[in-house]
């Protein structure tokens, strides 16, 4: 009889520590233009290529080639390019706001802008967003006053949240974009909970979802693809997978063994693997999933593949977990660079106004974040009044809270 072999336990590692040298060759990739673009009525179970490829449009020499070129005007991708970098502008000035003392937190898209901005500008107005603490471009994108994005990362008394919330935590119903929750995956399941009520009163309105690569190991990325998929909820669920969930890399989320967007497949929904650097591709496949949910034929899901150029947040230090040189050798570039090259390769744009451009984002950027700090800033400055503490708690106030006020002189 043959002794058993004593069982052992897999633990995903990371590929390369600090001080190695960073190589992204397993990285499953597509050539731009390869993926084939299915009719939005197709069976899911048609289409699982496209959760293991890649969807990409922009080749090396800055080109739309392939099924999923959007065919977008040139004016629209200008504005785009604007977008993203007041998006990128606007970090590093709040990064620089929080080095220098005058907000106790944030955090950066660097690397990832056309997730949100091309988003935003693939859904309509009215489509309701359910975001995380990196889509800050999502409002940038619907021409959200970056000023009251910088009050509310100082918790200054024109803040509209009144300083309940951490920095970057923002809230802005006008603009359709639902409260930041810490607590990520909670992001999913309300998009579906939403798209469902929107379809149950025949309204014309989609939702859309967003949470990170480590969140989809949360019971509520699981719950939300049920109900989406049974109910036939018009959502687009979208995993931003941006290799890192803080510390830990995306394999102890499961990346390791499967892609994110093959997660669709159990579920029965489409599932769609993009190159989240690329503008166009990112466009595509919003639009493709919009229409399907406008369709009333269901939910979609879409991992966009992307990197997270900067720290998690300026709370971590991420040297102490990846190279420090990781980013340069991340294969899908930078989103506003290949943008930027698109345009000029259809001559459409050129290197002069560019840099024009991004001299005009960071002063607009400035201009609203002085017009920020002369309100308050951390620890100095007009805070939000103490009295509305025990506001927009409920619809009407109970006695104990009448009695706590009364109590504390308000």
């Amino acid at each position: 009889m043959v002794e058993p072999l004593p069982l052992s336990l897999h633990i995903p590692e990371p590929r390369f520590r600090p001080g190695e040298k960073p190589d992204f060759s397993a990285l499953r990739t597509s050539a731009p233009g390869e993926a084939r673009r299915p009719p939005i009525d197709a069976s899911p179970a048609e289409m699982r290529d496209l959760t293991d490829g890649l969807i990409r449009v922009l080749d090396a020499d800055g080109r739309a080639v392939g099924p999923w070129d959007p065919h977008l005007e040139p004016e629209r991708l200008r504005q785009g390019l604007r977008y993203m970098l007041l998006t990128r502008a606007y970090d590093e000035r709040m990064m620089r706001s929080q080095r220098q003392g005058k907000t106790s937190f944030y955090i950066k898209s660097t690397g990832e802008e056309a997730v949100a901005v091309a988003q935003a500008m693939a859904l309509d107005k009215g489509d309701m967003l359910f975001p995380t603490y990196r889509q800050q471009g999502l409002l940038i994108a619907r021409e959200w006053p970056i000023f009251e994005m910088a009050c509310q990362v100082y918790a200054n008394a024109a803040d509209r949240l009144k300083g309940r919330q951490l920095p970057v935590m923002y809230s802005a119903r006008e603009a359709g974009f639902f409260t930041i929750s810490g607590n990520l995956a909670t992001q999913f399941v309300q998009a579906v909970g939403w798209a469902m009520a929107s379809a149950y009163k025949g309204d014309t309105r989609i939702a859309a979802g967003w949470i990170g690569d480590g969140s989809t190991a949360e019971g509520d990325f699981h719950y939300a693809l049920t109900f989406g998929a049974v109910y036939r909820a018009p959502v687009i669920l979208n995993v931003v997978n941006n290799q890192w969930a803080i510390s830990s890399f995306n394999g102890l989320a499961g990346g390791e063994s499967a892609t994110f967007a093959s997660r669709a497949i159990g579920y029965g929904l489409p599932g769609l693997r993009v190159d989240g650097n690329d503008f166009l591709a990112v466009t595509a496949a919003t639009q493709w999933a919009a229409e399907r949910a406008r369709g009333n034929l269901g939910a979609t899901l879409i991992e966009l593949v992307t990197y997270r150029a900067a720290a998690h947040s300026t709370s971590d230090d991420p040297s102490k977990y990846r190279p420090s040189d990781e980013a340069n050798y991340w294969p899908l570039g930078d989103p506003i660079e290949r943008l930027k090259d698109h345009l000029i390769a259809i001559r459409q744009w050129s290197p002069e106004r560019h840099v024009q451009l991004t001299a005009e984002a960071e002063e607009t950027v400035l201009a609203a974040v002085k017009q920020a700090e002369a309100i308050g800033v951390l620890g100095q400055g007009r805070r939000p009044d103490p009295s509305t503490m025990f506001d927009d708690v409920y619809k009407q106030m109970p006695w104990h809270l009448r009695e706590q006020r009364r109590e504390m002189g308000f």
